[in-house]
């Protein structure tokens, strides 16, 4: 008998629905493979197996509320929920407890998910590796000598671990979509306002954005369709009609047009990396779509802009704290913060209004020419995480930038990109890509995801425990 924590989370979903296997039969079977983990992976901030199991009794005895009952989920430990604690992946809050619970948690609650615990994330999300100085450094699965990427680290850890079975991240510069190409997983950053923020830890106000990370496209559409939409809590949160994700996938992709980048994207590439973008495109070639050449604008300049903002917003955020705590943030991510608290107002305006220049631009010429850009996450494999740990030393700044240069874009930009993976490399360590598209297009890119998945299967590889 397949042991249920190897379900993807629709089949889980399917089987508790058909009475197939009780929410607690598969919740227990979850958190055994928790436990087992981690120890390797430090994917858990806090495992609350006592509530997990009164949620899934509490499943078994009601009908089926939505299209998550009885699966249990963990998420990003910068998520509140009214009672518990939520570190964000810091000392400062090792022992805060929020009063309110965030829309994205109560949409999930309310499509009847168990909740198995709050997960290792870097550090108030401010992070790309993983590395984690309070908490400790979460480890990626297939290696735990590799990172896990960030800063939804510990997001990517427990799913690509089955440790649960799809987990709430954010994305600010890449921190969903990099935690999914290392650990071989989906993961969508949104549109900018598609999912509600209320009651999510912020960063950086106009570029932060909630999404899940899953094992499958499908199961990430999932998820993402019971959070997305309008909230009278969180004013940015969009009006935009909220599609049908989980039905976009299966819907034929044959004549859409894939964008083959020229220019930025395409440089600096290992060669694994290169491979691997050259064989996607020719699998999307083969299930119909159309290739076709995009040339990139400038977007060196727009990664400027958006590290600037991040870096006013962030400060701004932090403020009182780096004031009057700054010995209690890691060195790393007080050297990123400090320099914040000195950027003139004029600097911080002028960025944003060269954002907001740049989109409509960005947008009509390379949607203009193709319904989604195959683009890399990262232009090299997976490293390890002593290749990364530079806490805040001299090469922080160039390394930390070289891992988010080809993620950032698309959040300066407010677009939405899915995170795919597409194989392994030498080594045995997850490849990916991923698809970016014009606003409010998520289904277009879970309906391309989706087909090549079901192509290649390179989901139902599962790490060595």
């Amino acid at each position: 008998m397949t042991d249920p924590a190897d379900f993807t989370l629709i089949e889980a979903a399917d089987a508790v629905a058909a009475r197939k296997v009780s929410s607690v039969e598969l919740t227990k079977a979850v958190l055994a493979r928790a436990k087992a983990w981690q120890p390797k992976i430090n994917a858990f901030i806090a495992l609350d197996e006592e509530g997990a199991l009164a949620a899934a009794a509490r499943a078994d005895e009601a009908p089926a509320r939505g299209k998550l009952h009885g699966v249990p989920l963990a998420h990003k430990d910068m998520y509140y929920r009214a009672g518990r604690v939520a570190t964000c992946g810091s000392a400062i809050r090792r022992d805060w407890r929020a009063d309110t619970t965030a829309t994205a948690l109560a949409r999930i609650d309310a499509a009847g998910a168990v909740d198995l615990g709050t997960l290792n994330m870097a550090e108030f999300a401010f992070g790309p590796t993983g590395h984690n100085y309070h908490h400790g450094h979460c480890r990626n699965p297939w290696n735990p000598a590799h990172m896990t990427g960030g800063s939804s680290s510990g997001s990517g850890a427990a799913v690509a671990a089955r440790a649960a079975l799809a987990a709430l991240g954010s994305d600010t510069g890449g921190s969903i979509r990099m935690p999914a190409f290392c650990n071989g997983l989906a993961g969508i950053k949104p549109t900018w306002g598609r999912v509600s923020r209320a009651g999510a830890m912020p960063l950086s106000w106009s570029m932060d954005t909630v999404g899940p990370l899953a094992r499958t496209v499908a199961d990430c559409a999932r998820v993402f369709g019971a959070i997305a939409g309008p909230d009278p809590a969180d004013p940015t949160a969009a009006a935009e009609p909220v599609d049908d994700y989980e039905a976009a996938c299966g819907k034929p992709i044959a004549g859409l047009r894939v964008g083959i980048p020229k220019g930025y994207f395409d440089q600096g590439l290992a060669p694994e990396i290169e491979a691997a973008l050259t064989a996607a495109a020719k699998i999307f070639e083969k299930l119909g779509a159309k290739l076709v050449t995009v040339a990139m604008p400038d977007l060196d300049a727009i990664n400027a802009a958006g590290s600037l903002i991040t870096l006013s917003e962030a400060a701004s955020a932090h403020r009182p704290w780096l004031i009057e705590r700054p010995q209690d943030y890691s060195e790393q991510v007080r050297a990123r913060l400090m320099p914040g608290l000195a950027v003139p107002a004029v600097a911080y305006l002028d960025a944003l209004r060269a954002r907001a220049a740049a989109i409509p631009g960005f947008v009509a010429s390379v949607f203009g020419a193709c319904d989604a850009l195959l683009c890399p996450v990262s232009d090299r494999p997976v490293p390890t995480i002593a290749e990364t740990d530079v806490a805040g030393g001299p090469a922080m700044p160039g390394l930390l930038a070289a891992l988010t240069r080809l993620s950032r874009p698309f959040n300066v930009l407010g677009l939405p990109a899915l995170s795919i993976p597409c194989g392994f490399d030498a080594k045995g360590l997850p490849l990916g890509f991923q698809l970016a598209g014009r606003p409010f297009a998520e289904a277009t890119l879970f309906a391309l995801g989706h087909a090549y998945e079901r192509e290649t299967q390179v989901h139902r590889r599962v790490p060595a425990p």
